[in-house]
């Protein structure tokens, strides 16, 4: 049976379960607790949850002056807002002043569909990415989100971690969810000569997982990383990857600028050249429709990847 359950529910799960012995974890968000799927958690541990309202900077900030004042603040907001209107506030009161903060962007890429580029948020990754000490993280499934958000109770750093609305297929199993902090998962082809090496973040894993088992029906080998820590980057994973590939496919739900493909792109241009291919969102407003649409329309599908790589080495 197909998972039922997205990203953004088990980060409050988490979080909940956690809250009962930590007293110190606070959750916030911006009048988004049903679209964050937070409202368990303000039913719960109504002293530990803050609603804002609709005023994404001081969303940021009255977080960060939690994190200063000694707690663990998670700061929920839909990614296209997140990460544009509070973009300052995320620059000083988070990554330049180094605070203990976890910006949860939910409903990240083109999660909102037909509400259009207002709402999507495809510029994410590039711009949290370029702010030093701001780490960032896309889960590709609901087991590594757990594992992530686990991890990140566990450290004093900021970051800033995108999911998505709908519920994704599982790659992982609960109990057995291979996970070590900004370490990229091998899912096929580690150690392995292969005619092209597929890099993914977030959503698209699972789709770059079907195109690798496409590619193997027609007798094209393939490798596979979930790079769910795009930064700190796992260079020495793209290293290895395109080492031993004739192409490297990048595969993200983001602008083709600034984001998963760009860094790949750099650290393979500096260390093992090879042919690489970007796949993404485009430099435009994308079309109007639901995720699924949107991904079939610009070839981010099992189908089209594998189509793509075909294109590449004919």
């Amino acid at each position: 049976m197909p998972n039922q359950i997205p990203n953004r529910q088990v980060v409050c799960e988490t979080l909940t379960a956690h809250a009962e012995n930590d007293k110190d974890i606070f959750v916030l968000c911006s009048d988004s607790r049903g679209s964050a799927s937070l409202a368990p958690f303000a039913e719960r541990f109504p002293e530990q949850f803050i609603e804002i309202g609709i005023a994404e900077q001081n969303l940021v900030s009255i977080a960060a002056g939690l994190a200063s004042c000694g707690k663990k603040a998670f700061a929920a907001s839909p990614a296209c807002f997140l990460s544009t209107r509070s973009y300052e506030q995320v620059k000083v009161d988070c990554a330049y002043s180094n605070t203990n903060v976890k910006l949860i962007g939910i409903s990240g890429g083109v999660s909102y569909g037909a509400l259009g580029m207002s709402h999507h948020s495809a510029q994410d990754i590039a711009a949290m990415s370029a702010l030093p000490n701001m780490r960032v993280y896309l889960p590709s499934d609901r087991h590594q989100t757990k594992c992530l958000v686990e991890a990140l109770l566990r450290d004093e750093k900021p970051a800033y971690i995108r999911v998505g609305r709908n519920p994704v297929e599982d790659i992982y199993r609960e109990k057995d969810c291979p996970f070590e902090m900004d370490k990229a998962v091998w899912l096929k082809g580690k150690n392995e000569r292969v005619t092209a090496a597929l890099i993914a973040c977030g959503e698209m894993v699972h789709p770059a997982l079907e195109a690798a088992a496409i590619l193997q029906k027609g007798n094209i080998s393939t490798s596979l990383l979930d790079m769910y820590c795009v930064k700190p980057l796992d260079k020495e994973a793209v290293i290895e990857a395109a080492q031993n590939a004739d192409i490297v496919v990048t595969v993200e739900e983001h602008s083709p600028y600034g984001g998963l493909g760009s860094m790949v792109a750099q650290v393979v241009g500096e260390n093992c050249p090879r042919r690489i291919k970007c796949l993404a969102l485009p430099d435009a407003p994308v079309i109007t429709g639901t995720s699924q649409e949107v991904f079939a329309h610009y070839g981010l599908t099992g189908e089209g990847i594998a189509a793509t790589v075909r294109g590449l080495i004919q």
